[in-house]
């Protein structure tokens, strides 16, 4: 009898072993750190549901997501090699590449297809148009992309971006002050900015969005940035964009799954404002002509030279750089797998 239960137990284990359940335990899962270069907020949405769904797993990934303090300092942990990706601005990762050419820093995806960076005015205040901005005092931060690209939109304006005063403040403060009625305009991501307020009682009627987007602005947004050792190990960069890019497809598809992704992820976050945000976030920056001709996280040569020549230039940076410098689309999915859903 002890024999018989010894060589059933045998036969179990061998038949686990063998079945594609067993075969997935026993494998061991690539560690994957992935930087959201802000916080646990509905641009994060589609990461969310990647990890929660199993998307990661599925595709022999352990990964770890972890809050970020913006582009910068998410770019800066990525060159160290704190972390095997990011989401970043490009504008930033440019900047570092050209002071730091060792660092050889690429996007892998677009996560933005339209540039989100833009300007809040409220309405009926001292500005009704573009250059009405010039010599204003305007909320932003020195790490603020919206600030450090004011120059692209003021150049495509036509007035000088020199007389502007920059109001420097913690982001938190700078959102209560703001909706005081202090400064004539904020910079900020436009979803980031227009939900932070409405959660400070502004009623979002009352204020206008300068899109640098809608202003002639070519640059595309944030994209996932990986540095040159995560590229190496080439199979675990395709899964993880593609198990990303599946999780953004399903967030885009569907808000509210989205939203209570960030929910979960983030316990004490405002499941509704997050869902209103993810929506805002799709609607302008992913649902675009392009997205919907070339799939998410896909860029064409064109803008992408665009972005490097807008961020040179509002930079002030000298540096001679193609699209192949700072973009590498070998980690996309096939474009049927990143087709938009909507």
């Amino acid at each position: 009898m002890k024999r018989r239960s010894l060589l059933q137990a045998a036969s179990v284990i061998s038949a686990l072993s063998l079945s594609p359940f067993g075969i997935l335990r026993a494998q061991r899962k690539t560690p994957f750190k992935f930087n959201l270069g802000w916080k646990f907020e509905a641009s994060g949405a589609g990461f969310f549901l990647a990890k929660q769904r199993g998307y990661y797993d599925e595709a022999g990934l352990d990964v770890t997501i972890d809050s970020g303090n913006g582009s910068t300092a998410a770019i800066s942990l990525v060159a160290s090699g704190a972390y095997d990706a990011a989401s970043a601005d490009l504008a930033s990762m440019i900047e570092f590449n050209v002071k730091h050419p060792e660092a050889g820093l690429k996007a892998v995806a677009m996560q933005y297809d339209l540039n989100p960076n833009a300007l809040i005015v409220r309405k009926g205040g001292p500005i009704a148009k573009p250059g009405d901005f010039a010599g204003k005092r305007i909320l932003g931060q020195p790490f603020n992309a919206s600030r450090k690209l004011f120059p692209v939109f003021a150049k495509a304006q036509g007035f000088d971006p020199s007389g502007v005063v920059w109001e420097n403040m913690d982001p938190g403060v700078g959102d209560t002050r703001f909706a005081q009625g202090d400064f004539d305009a904020a910079a900020y991501f436009y979803f980031t900015g227009l939900l932070n307020l409405k959660g400070r009682g502004v009623d979002l009627d009352t204020l206008q969005v300068y899109r640098y987007c809608d202003y002639g602005m070519k640059s595309y947004g944030n994209g996932l940035v990986a540095n040159p050792k995560s590229m190496a190990n080439a199979e675990a960069m395709k899964a993880f964009v593609a198990a990303s890019t599946r999780g953004w497809l399903d967030a885009i598809a569907d808000p509210a799954a989205g939203g209570a992704a960030v929910k979960q992820q983030e316990p004490l976050a405002n499941q509704a404002l997050e869902t209103e945000r993810l929506q805002l976030i799709t609607t302008g920056t992913m649902q675009t002509p392009d997205t919907t001709a070339n799939g998410w996280g896909a860029a064409t040569p064109e803008r992408v030279q665009a972005t490097i020549d807008e961020t040179l230039d509002a930079f002030g940076l000298q540096a001679m750089l193609r699209p192949a410098d700072i973009w590498d689309d070998a980690f996309l999915p096939p474009l049927e797998v990143r087709k938009l859903r909507v």
